[in-house]
């Protein structure tokens, strides 16, 4: 599912992709070939335990130096969030901005697992 959203001044698209048995978002900026990218997985692990896990662990984010300092990685999380909001799941805020996201957002207590 492709989400258009606005970053200061550039249009940015973040879809989702299921990848294994976890999934990664992306971010497209319109005119750039560069993406920037948030990665998680289900905390239960390989799918003989649990196919649809209903925590996921934000692992990484990574946003390139020729698409950085436009606020991709904040609407990353964003989408992550509205997207727990939208399907119940929860989140461990493994990856390091994540976490600080969490931390900056007091009302997104709910949904940290």
């Amino acid at each position: 599912m492709s989400e258009p959203v606005e970053s200061e001044t550039h249009q940015v698209t973040i879809t989702h992709h299921a990848q294994g048995q976890g999934g990664k978002y992306v971010a497209r900026v319109e005119g750039e070939n560069a993406s920037g990218f948030l990665e998680w997985e289900p905390r239960d692990g390989l799918p003989e335990n649990r196919v649809a896990s209903d925590t996921r662990v934000a692992t990484h984010t990574v946003v390139p130096d020729a698409i950085g300092g436009r606020g991709i990685a904040g609407l990353l999380v964003d989408r992550l969030v509205s997207d727990a909001r939208a399907q119940g799941f929860k989140i461990v805020p493994q990856c390091s901005y994540v976490a600080k996201k969490f931390a900056e957002n007091p009302d997104w207590a709910d949904l940290k697992a």
